[in-house]
């Protein structure tokens, strides 16, 4: 079988992206998921998306696998998902103008939104999440559509990753579920994020990760850190924002947007 793909990265976060409208992709075959996302047998990404037909009312839905085949939210795949569906329906995706500026669209945790923010940035509406659980004085657990750790230090440059987040990923608690760390640090003097990030199910560090800089994005403010309604996240792989409107003090967020940059990357067919 003769398999057409384009590749897309947002912030440094690459995905495969199939346009699966007619629902023909087999997603039951997670070897073949898996080897899509591999890096030396096969395209190579940080997660595969499937772009769906869109139902009741919706342009479209987004299916996302992790490169071991998992399944969950993904933030920045969604932003590559949605230029990429303008791509699909005749827009160009580097414009900001043309018939399909804003998109509703479905994913594995309910329905979003997705709107042209600038050239080659992309914004999409976030579930707002609850508050999130103090784990330690330094340690925090919030669900932004994937669970996140955020792990308070004074430089995440400085931390050796893949073993600290093993200490978390692997432990008592999250060993059987998994769950994303996130090394995070408040830079009061350019007033910003800079973080990195150990994603599950791709069991390493990604250059960026939509749903862990939304989730660092929203325990800067919880700990009272970032102030306003708009916090900008410096991740290895680019900026991103986050931009929250609150209904009341002390409440939880009415509505959450995450955007930053997309990039096609390159398109080709593959047999498999």
């Amino acid at each position: 079988m003769e398999l057409r793909f384009s590749k897309w990265q947002g912030a440094g976060n690459d995905f495969v992206l199939i346009d699966d409208r007619s629902g023909a992709f087999p997603t039951e075959d997670l070897a073949l998921i898996k080897h899509l996302c591999d890096r030396h047998l096969g395209i190579g990404s940080d997660g595969l998306i499937l772009l769906q037909a869109g139902q009741e009312g919706r342009d479209f839905h987004m299916e996302f696998f992790n490169p071991d085949a998992s399944q969950s939210f993904c933030g920045n795949g969604s932003r590559c998902a949605f230029a990429f569906w303008r791509e699909l329906v005749g827009d160009d995706p580097r414009s900001v103008t043309g018939e399909h500026r804003s998109a509703s669209f479905s994913a594995i945790d309910g329905d979003h939104n997705a709107e042209v923010t600038g050239e080659l940035e992309v914004g999409i509406s976030m579930r707002p999440p609850r508050k999130p659980e103090t784990i330690s004085e330094h340690v925090d657990l919030l669900d932004t559509g994937s669970p996140h750790l955020l792990v308070w230090v004074q430089d995440p440059e400085k931390v050796s990753i893949i073993e600290e987040a093993h200490l978390h990923r692997y432990g008592p608690r999250f060993r059987e579920a998994g769950v994303n760390v996130n090394f995070v640090q408040w830079d009061s003097s350019e007033r910003l994020l800079r973080m990195r990030t150990y994603e599950r199910g791709v069991e390493a560090e990604t250059l960026s990760c939509g749903t862990g800089v939304t989730a660092a994005a929203l325990d800067a403010i919880h700990r009272g850190k970032a102030q306003g309604n708009s916090v900008d996240v410096h991740t290895r792989g680019g900026r991103l924002r986050v931009e929250v409107e609150q209904v009341a003090e002390g409440k939880e967020p009415d509505r959450v947007m995450l955007i930053g940059p997309v990039m096609p990357v390159f398109t080709g067919t593959m047999n498999v």
